[in-house]
């Protein structure tokens, strides 16, 4: 079988799959609970400095989709509002008692040196294998100068990561926020302050919906609503965008990534480590099905890996890297049309509503309901495939070459018309 052994930063665990600072991670009973169902480590939920943190009551927004539960979820909890001393004794029976299992925590003081030399050897007598500090946390505590307040300043996430760093022995994972515009730009910090791993992403600033009847922004909290927190399936494409940024960037090569964000199936998980992350993390699906859905993924992911002869996680980490590219340097040459298997079409004439109203007309209705595509007309946008109810019904076939391969700048004939970041 697939060895599913993981190293991040030096900190080793069975499997890649962890759970992530947040709610399941809030206290010994759930991480014991995690711990015995399988999961290959935790990030505690963010500790900081008493007095205690004051949570409001309700915490959580959803956003459903198309019967999909959960498909996007918001909160606007804050860091863990019980004691710094339960806490740190919680984790250091845990670790205690499972050696094997990474544990890692995840920190959040002021932004001034003192604080955080006050809570890091308090946090390192627990025995734990690292400490994540939480540069991302979009509401609550950014507005008071800590959480995504730092990470979206790369000055201030150098600064505070070279504190830790001294102050010590410990890995120091950076976990950043995705509210802003560069990722690379508090990435890069991160690495330049001695930061060990990054993990990405955290959550994005969101508003789950709002109450038409009361006007209030959801979560309502006596009427009032604030923004919070997005995460869920719902924001998976942005943390692999941003992963895959991370993972390319020549100044941060060998920097050890750890992924999260809307990772809910092995196949989630295997994408992440195809883009370029050590291991991953994991949250909202937890919540929304249990600590058993780990024993799906490492399954899962195991039976994947032996059916494409990966023997191990680094056999197949960052083998998308290499493939995610600028757009400027694609392929302009490259055609595909779309084909529609007559025996497994159902005529329910979605794919031809589409491309008429709104794509480019390629898609033909003939007598009796049945479709075909006009393949002079198509461009290959690959809608229609994406749409159809039917597995397999629409699929996309590559059309034999007719010219060289070109870049965007070299189909247009002269050689220096290129695009900002385009790889020649």
């Amino acid at each position: 079988m697939a060895d599913l052994r993981c190293s991040l930063a030096g900190i080793r665990s069975p499997n890649p799959f962890w759970l992530a600072s947040a709610p399941p991670t809030d206290k010994e009973y759930n991480v014991r609970r995690a711990f015995a169902a399988g999961w290959g480590g935790v990030v505690w939920k963010t500790l900081g400095l008493d007095p205690p943190i004051v949570n409001v009551s309700g915490r959580y927004g959803a956003v459903s989709h198309q019967g999909r539960r959960l498909a996007g979820f918001t909160n606007i909890e804050l860091i863990s509002d019980r004691p710094l001393a339960t806490n740190v004794a919680e984790i250091k029976r845990i670790k205690r008692d499972f050696p094997d299992r990474a544990m890692v925590v995840s920190l959040m003081v002021p932004c001034d040196e003192p604080s955080w030399r006050a809570i890091l050897p308090i946090v390192e007598a627990t025995g734990c294998d690292g400490i994540e500090l939480n540069f991302g946390c979009p509401h609550g505590m950014s507005e008071r100068n800590m959480g995504a307040a730092i990470g979206q300043v790369p000055e201030y996430v150098e600064m505070v990561t070279r504190w830790c760093k001294a102050a010590t022995r410990m890995p120091v994972m950076v976990k950043l926020t995705p509210n802003v515009t560069d990722i690379l730009a508090p990435a890069r910090a991160a690495a330049a302050g001695g930061a060990d791993a990054v993990s990405l992403i955290n959550t994005i600033q969101s508003i789950a919906g709002v109450d038409l009847d009361a006007m209030t922004p959801l979560p309502a909290v006596d009427g009032q609503g604030t923004h919070g927190g997005y995460c869920g399936p719902a924001v998976r494409p942005i943390a692999l965008r941003m992963l895959g940024d991370i993972a390319r960037d020549p100044a941060l090569r060998g920097l050890p990534l750890s992924g999260m964000g809307g990772i809910g199936t092995w196949r989630d998980a295997a994408e992440f480590i195809a883009l370029g992350a050590a291991g991953v993390q994991v949250c909202t699906a937890a919540m929304h099905h249990g600590h058993r859905i780990v024993a799906d993924m490492i399954d899962g992911l195991s039976n994947w890996m032996d059916a494409k002869g990966h023997a191990t996680l680094e056999s197949f980490r960052g083998l998308a890297v290499a493939n995610y590219v600028p757009w400027g340097s694609l392929n302009v040459n490259f055609r595909t049309v779309a084909h529609i298997d007559p025996d497994l079409c159902i005529s329910c004439g979605k794919c031809y509503v589409a491309c008429e109203d709104t794509s480019h007309q390629s898609i033909a209705k003939l007598p009796g309901r049945l479709y075909r595509i006009i393949e002079d007309e198509c461009v290959g946008c690959n809608l229609c495939a994406h749409l159809c109810p039917v597995e397999r019904c629409i699929t996309m076939v590559p059309q034999p070459a007719t010219a060289a391969r070109a870049t965007w700048a070299e189909h247009s004939n002269n050689p220096h018309r290129t695009l900002p970041g385009t790889v020649r």
